[in-house]
């Protein structure tokens, strides 16, 4: 009995020994989560998440009352089909394991290895996981950009198809070949938050497919106009305000890095609001709301890319410079090459974005972010080359991948609405609704506001 009480005691006192041991084997892994870093990154994946509806939003004012639940369906759709896609096997194509600086490997399918624990190649201070769906968020933005420049004019079966192929065939592997260990990246190409993966290749697609699918009914002749501009200031409004996850929280860390892309991300913002309207005053007499959200949101495009690596006098030029370039592609090219961009995705994004590609090479400095690289400006004429081979490559894939998908599609259904659909609108056509109806007094009855023939008879005009 003795010896049972020794042997028990000296039992009793290795397991006090051994089980602080025991638990400090598990700590580095919870320790390395740091509490501040996650709450911010989760804090701009949901101000990031904001955007698309906010984006709706943007685009539904935008187009005529016929269309407008159809364009906002779009984007709202969007936020639940790529995030399936992204879990499924997006995520995996875009971060997973590389494979020879081309694509991820499949094996994060399903989230698979995916878990609650950091991820060092990423950062080594916030779940794997909160990663993942902050990048998530990125990609189902970048897929609602290119509806805009379609509008009012897919079909929706084939729209769905078009998403899909395009999120897996052409945002998944440039976000890769960007940041998750792809020769982009590789190469140097400096892009905090989005210019090549997020605008250019919206931008450029955007064109592709309003050039292969056609002008709308009507474009050229009847003049059209946004038909809830109170609608899109709102929408834009969301967009800039969300667009502080986007560029801060691309910094995965609550710290200055993030600091000065949020104060840099509202400086070349508002830069752009001023440069636009300015433009467009000189150039047409007034200025306008619609050219003031459009200067806003062509600044936050083109400091996307530098976010992170310049700071706020060279942001200051950035906004500047993107308002006055954008400006001219809207209201003098796109007038003059006559492609029907309908919200001008290519315009603001795809020019805006390579504008502020363009500029991070021109301005990025060491001294603002150690972890990038100086630009021309201050000394390495290189960055800029580097700049421009990312650009290109990125204007490449998207106009070559989505020629292809267009041309994939269009074997197996039919991609554009035809004549009656157009002048009945989508809303109608496709979804069965009206976004908006009045009762009339003297009959009793409702009428949809927006109707065939309303929409087709009314004449209104556009920037």
């Amino acid at each position: 009995m003795k010896k049972l009480c020794t042997i028990f005691s000296m039992c009793l006192l290795l397991m006090f020994i051994l089980v602080p041991v025991v638990f400090a084997a598990d700590a580095p892994a919870e320790s390395a989560i740091d509490t501040g870093d996650t709450a911010f990154v989760l804090i701009c994946a949901a101000l990031v998440m904001l955007m698309t509806p906010g984006l709706a939003l943007f685009y539904g004012g935008m187009v005529r009352t016929k269309n407008a639940l159809s364009t906002i369906m779009q984007s709202f759709f969007i936020l639940g089909l790529i995030t399936v896609q992204w879990v499924l096997f997006g995520y995996s194509l875009a971060f997973g394991p590389d494979i020879n600086h081309f694509i991820g490997s499949l094996d994060w399918a399903g989230l698979s290895g995916v878990g609650l624990d950091p991820n060092p190649d990423y950062s080594e201070t916030i779940p794997h996981q909160a990663f993942m769906i902050f990048q998530g968020m990125f990609a189902v933005l970048t897929v609602a950009l290119i509806t805009g420049a379609f509008a009012e004019r897919m079909r929706f079966p084939a729209f769905v198809v078009f998403a899909l192929a395009w999120a897996t065939f052409v945002y998944d592997p440039v976000a890769h070949w960007v940041w998750g260990g792809g020769w982009i990246g590789e190469l140097g190409v400096l892009d905090f938050a989005g210019g090549t993966v997020v605008h250019i290749i919206s931008g450029v697609s955007g064109l592709v497919v309003a050039l292969m699918i056609g002008k709308r009914k009507g474009y050229g002749t009847d003049v059209i106009l946004p038909h809830h501009l109170p609608m899109t200031v709102l929408g834009a409004a969301l967009l800039w305000f969300g667009w502080f996850g986007f560029n801060a929280g691309s910094a995965l860390s609550a710290n200055g890095l993030a600091a000065g892309a949020f104060a840099v991300t509202q400086i070349a913002a508002a830069a752009a609001t001023v440069s636009w309207v300015l433009t467009e005053w000189v150039q047409h007499g007034k200025p306008t709301i619609l050219g003031a959200v459009s200067g806003c949101i062509a600044g936050l495009v083109a400091i996307t890319p530098a976010a992170g690596f310049v700071g706020p006098m060279p942001a200051l030029i950035i906004g500047l410079g993107a308002g006055i370039i954008c400006f001219l592609a809207v209201a003098v090219a796109k007038a003059k090459l006559g492609y029907d961009d309908a919200l001008d995705v290519f315009g603001i994004h795809g020019i805006g974005g390579t504008w502020g590609a363009i500029a991070t090479g021109l301005f990025a400095s060491t001294a603002v972010n150690p972890g990038g690289a100086d630009g021309l400006f201050y000394g390495n004429a290189g960055q800029l080359t580097t700049q421009l081979i990312g650009v290109v490559a990125s204007w490449v894939v998207a106009a070559v991948m989505t020629f292809i998908i267009l041309k994939v599609i269009g074997l197996f259904m039919q991609i554009r609405a035809t004549a009656d659909q157009e002048i009945q609108g989508l809303d109608i056509t496709d979804h069965g609704e009206r976004g908006y109806a009045y009762q009339d007094f003297m009959t009793g009855s409702h009428i949809g506001l927006g109707s065939a023939s309303q929409d087709s008879s009314a004449k209104t005009t556009s920037v």
